[in-house]
C-alpha cells in the first residue's frame, strides 16, 4: 500500500509543480483581459475574445488552455466591465484548472493624450485530478473500471477565491502596465494541506509606430507593433518575452523570442525557452490570429512546440451616447490593427 501512496502523491506532486505558474499565451495582446484587468473596457463598446493553445503536442497528453471573455465601456461611468472564463487541463492524469473572474476598470483622462487605467479581478477556481484516469493494477480492486483503492478517495477537487489588480497607461501610440494575479495566494492542494499559489507579477509595454507620415491619404498604411512582456511568479520562475508584429492591413507577420534571462543552463548560458513566428488577419470588427512556438530548449526535440488561436470580435451595440461630456470620452488604446472611425 505504502508503494500505491507514493505512486499517488506522486502523480500530485509533479501535477503542483506545473501549476506553480500559470498558462501563458504568446498571444498574449490578444488576450487582454487575461493578461490585465486595466484592459477591461478598452474597446469603442464591446468586445469578445476567444483563446486556444495546445502545448507539446508530441508528449502522451499535450497540455491545453482555453479562455473565453467579454467586456464593456460604459462612457457614462467611464468604467470597463468584463468577465473571463479559462480552463487548463495537462498530463495524463487530467489535472484541470477552471475559473471564472469578473474584472473591473476605471478610466482617468490624465491629459488630452494620456489616460490611466487601473483595473481589479475577483475570481473563483476549482483544480483537481481527475481519479478516473488512475490506474494503479498490481492487486488493487477495481468496480465498474474504478478503482476502490481507499488512496486514491483522499485525492479530491480543492476550490478557491482570487485576487488580482493591475494597471495601464496609455495614449494612441503607447502603453505601459503592469499587473499582480493571485495577490491572495490561494491554495490549491487536492490532499488537505497547504500548497499556495506564488503571486505572478507582469510587466508590459508596447508602441504603434506607423511607417508612412507623408501628406497623402493612402488606403494602406504599413506600420510596426514592437512588443514586450515581463513575468516572475514565485522565486523560481522569470521570463521575458520580446517581439515585433509588421502590419499592412488586413495582414500581419510577427517573429517573437522568448527567454529566462536570469536563469542558466548547466553549461552557464542563459536559457532559452522559444522562438515564435506569429499571422494575423484584421477585419473591419474581427481580428484573427495564429502563431506557433518553435521550442529552442531541451525539450525540442520531444516537446513538438506550442499552436494558439486567438479570435477578437469587436462590436457596438448601441450608438455612442452624445449626451456624454466630451471631457469623458476616452482616447483609444494602441492596438494591433487599424479600424477606421476608432483610430481616426
Amino acid at each position: 500500500m505504502v508503494r500505491y501512496t507514493f505512486l499517488i502523491l506522486t502523480c500530485v506532486l509533479l501535477s503542483g509543480i506545473a501549476r506553480a505558474q500559470d498558462p501563458q499565451f504568446s498571444q498574449y495582446y490578444s488576450a487582454p483581459l487575461y493578461l490585465n484587468p486595466g484592459f477591461t473596457g478598452i474597446t469603442p463598446q464591446q468586445r469578445i475574445v476567444v483563446n486556444h493553445r495546445i502545448q507539446w503536442p508530441n508528449l502522451p497528453q499535450a497540455f491545453a488552455t482555453y479562455a473565453a471573455s467579454y467586456d464593456i465601456f460604459v462612457e457614462e461611468l467611464r468604467s470597463g466591465f468584463g468577465v473571463i472564463a479559462t480552463r487548463d487541463k495537462m498530463g495524463s492524469a487530467g489535472w484541470t484548472t477552471t475559473t471564472v473572474n469578473g474584472l473591473y476598470s476605471f478610466k482617468v483622462k490624465l491629459s488630452e493624450n494620456l489616460v490611466f487605467s487601473p483595473g481589479i479581478s475577483f475570481g473563483y477556481g476549482i483544480n483537481g485530478l481527475d481519479r478516473t484516469l488512475l490506474r494503479l493494477e498490481d492487486g488493487l480492486r477495481y468496480r465498474d473500471g474504478q478503482s476502490v483503492d481507499p488512496e486514491l478517495n483522499k485525492l479530491g477537487n480543492q476550490s478557491y477565491f482570487d485576487f488580482g489588480s493591475g494597471f495601464i497607461f496609455y495614449n494612441r501610440n503607447l502603453w505601459l502596465g503592469a499587473a499582480f494575479h493571485h495577490m491572495n495566494q490561494p491554495n490549491l492542494s487536492v490532499l488537505g494541506d497547504i500548497s499556495r499559489l506564488p503571486m505572478k507579477t507582469s510587466i508590459h509595454g508596447g508602441a504603434r509606430i506607423p511607417l508612412y507620415r507623408g501628406p497623402r491619404t493612402i488606403s494602406k498604411i504599413s506600420y510596426l507593433t514592437p512588443s514586450f512582456i515581463y513575468r516572475q511568479q514565485g522565486p523560481a520562475f522569470k521570463q521575458l518575452d520580446v517581439g515585433i508584429n509588421y502590419h499592412i492591413d488586413p495582414v500581419s507577420v510577427g517573429f517573437w523570442y522568448r527567454g529566462k534571462p536570469f536563469e542558466k543552463t548547466v553549461i552557464n548560458t542563459i536559457a532559452q525557452d522559444a522562438m515564435i513566428m506569429q499571422l494575423g488577419l484584421y477585419f473591419k470588427n474581427l481580428t484573427v490570429g495564429y502563431s506557433y512556438d518553435f521550442t529552442v530548449s531541451e525539450l525540442q526535440t520531444s516537446a513538438g512546440g506550442a499552436h494558439e488561436i486567438s479570435m477578437i470580435f469587436e462590436f457596438s451595440a448601441k450608438p455612442v451616447n452624445r449626451s456624454v461630456k466630451r471631457k469623458y470620452r476616452l482616447i483609444p488604446c494602441p492596438s494591433f490593427n487599424s479600424k477606421e472611425g476608432f483610430w481616426n
